[in-house]
């Protein structure tokens, strides 16, 4: 798989709208001014895809001018970085114009950094089909256009690993959880956010050092890959474009999930896992990684769902990491391996975020 190169100051970004076309409505306008200052702070140039500023209701009815950012995004020789504005809940309408071998190629001949997560994993497992590895990690709007003083600081600290990334960088636990902002109006400007003490920690789960490539993503994008339950069409689209991984690609890897900001009861917690348990995924990998649940709705029923069916596969786990819907946010690099020492308490990245 292709490894992309990492970024440098002054280096240009291609800002993409693949799902949720918010970028392009008026009552966002303080989120987008906002975006670009913070985009500038980091020393980043940028650039807007052709579609990515029309508007939610537009990219709603045209997912072929989303299909057709990402392809100018990856011809774009001057951007070295795509980065998704946010999540939704359609990405998958974008793969009939995407899955072919003039994109694959495109993509092959110039590998960048691509980032995001939520409804993104689709997007990412479509990627990791086309042999480019990517990065499950903060969105723009979520995060770079944080309506707080400043980008998170833990966030920002693995926002930097796009810069100078550490050989072996440790994974750590945020000291502390953001609630989730109920408001993300004009007047939140400058607001903080609610701060929480983390008082659970990494929960480990599981003995000895298991080292493992990384795949997974958002587990309500996973499940509809495979019960196609939001939309008609969906059933259709992932049939002839299986992106979802074969049971062989599993074998060896770590697998991670999160869950969404609709906060699935722990029933549908479950549901969703047994639909991953039926396509042999848990067969298959080495251990589990699950992130904070938003605002920790369901924090203890869900780990007591992941621990059964852990212990029904005999794999270790670790709970309650800093990734996907719960802010703040680290990155995990798809196809990358991770090395998780049970005893030691420790989680590592082994190589390099970025090239």
């Amino acid at each position: 798989m292709n490894k992309p190169q990492r970024l440098q100051p002054g280096d240009k970004i291609a800002i993409v709208s693949l799902s949720s076309g918010i970028l392009g409505e008026p009552f966002a306008k303080h989120e987008l001014d906002l975006l670009e200052r913070r985009l500038n702070e980091l020393g980043l140039d940028f650039v807007y895809m052709d579609n990515a500023k029309k508007g939610m209701e537009y990219l709603k009815a045209h997912p072929e001018a989303r299909a057709a950012d990402l392809v100018q995004a990856f011809k774009d020789k001057s951007a070295k970085a795509v980065w998704t504005v946010i999540g939704g809940d359609d990405t998958f309408r974008t793969l009939p114009y995407l899955m072919n071998d003039e994109f694959k190629q495109l993509v092959a001949e110039n590998p960048k950094i691509f980032i995001g997560f939520s409804d993104t994993t689709t997007n990412h497992l479509m990627f990791y089909k086309l042999g480019l590895k990517t990065y499950y990690g903060p969105s723009l709007f979520a995060d770079l256009a944080e309506l707080g003083p400043e980008i998170l600081p833990y966030t920002k600290e693995w926002i930097y690993e796009l810069f100078e990334p550490t050989e072996g960088k440790e994974v750590t636990i945020s000291p502390v959880w953001y609630s989730e902002r109920t408001s993300f109006g004009e007047d939140q400007l400058g607001v903080p956010r609610v701060e929480n003490e983390e008082t659970h920690g990494f929960e480990f789960f599981g003995e000895g050092t298991i080292e493992g490539e990384l795949l997974g993503g958002c587990l309500e994008s996973l499940y509809e890959m495979l019960e196609y339950g939001r939309y008609e069409e969906q059933k259709e689209v992932f049939e002839k474009f299986p992106i979802f991984p074969e049971r062989e690609e599993w074998k060896g890897k770590i697998l991670f999930v999160e869950t969404s900001e609709e906060r699935p009861t722990p029933e549908k917690y479950e549901k969703m896992l047994m639909a991953l348990e039926n396509r042999g995924v848990f067969d298959e990998v080495v251990a589990i990684i699950a992130g904070k649940p938003q605002d920790e709705v369901y924090y203890d029923e869900y780990k007591a769902i992941l621990a059964r069916f852990a212990e029904k596969y005999n794999l270790p786990f670790v709970y309650n990491l800093n990734f996907g819907h719960a802010a703040p946010r680290l990155i995990l690099p798809y196809g990358q391996k991770m090395r998780i020492d049970f005893g030691n308490r420790k989680i590592n990245l082994v190589e390099e975020v970025v090239g």
